[in-house]
């Protein structure tokens, strides 16, 4: 399978873009490497690009202002859309750095093609919808999750949207986003492999 055949597949699967539509879009996806530490987008710029992540993670955080310390907020791992979701809706500078964890390969469309799209079909649309919904409860999860969820309950969240997070990329990282130190996540590691 190509990597347009991956998207493609993806794009069908989320929001049943079917053949005729997703050749409407070809021209416009194009293909990007990163290397590990590599910026998607960064503080204060516009996200201007929507990637599909074929391979590798990405991260998005801030730096506290007081402590200097990086804040992961999300993570997006393989078969996942990265984008900094709200720059790239609002056409605003983004508050947030998007990062490569690791060496990854993405396909990405900028955000003219994609609003050329919605005009030409429905599905794209359609599509442009469920990337709004999607950003919109990404964020309310995020936000819940430390509300009403227990640090191990966020924790098995995160195994569940990125299984193959824990082989990539380091422990602190992983606390940073569960907002734990790390003797923290040790002990729920521990926890949870002796269930």
């Amino acid at each position: 399978m190509t990597d347009l055949d991956i998207l493609a597949y993806a794009l069908n699967t989320l929001a049943k873009v079917d053949e005729d539509d997703f050749a409407l879009s070809a021209q416009y996806w194009q293909r990007r490497s990163y290397k590990k530490g590599e910026y998607y987008n960064e503080y204060r710029n516009v996200c201007k690009y929507l990637g599909f992540i074929i391979d590798g993670v990405f991260r998005t955080y801030y730096v506290d202002d007081n402590t200097g310390e990086e804040k992961n907020v999300f993570f997006f791992s393989k078969n996942q859309v990265v984008v900094s979701f709200k720059s790239f809706i609002t056409q605003t500078p983004c508050n947030y750095f998007t990062q490569s964890m690791v060496d990854s390969k993405i396909l990405y469309i900028h955000i003219d093609d994609l609003n050329k799209l919605y005009q030409q079909s429905h599905k794209w649309e359609h599509f442009g919808r469920l990337i709004a919904e999607m950003a919109f409860n990404v964020s309310m999860n995020r936000t819940e999750s430390f509300l009403f969820q227990t640090p191990e309950q966020r924790y098995l969240q995160l195994i569940e949207d990125h299984p193959d997070i824990f082989n990539t990329i380091p422990l602190y990282q992983i606390s940073s986003y569960l907002g734990i130190q790390g003797p923290s996540l040790s002990r729920i590691r521990k926890r949870i492999i002796g269930k």
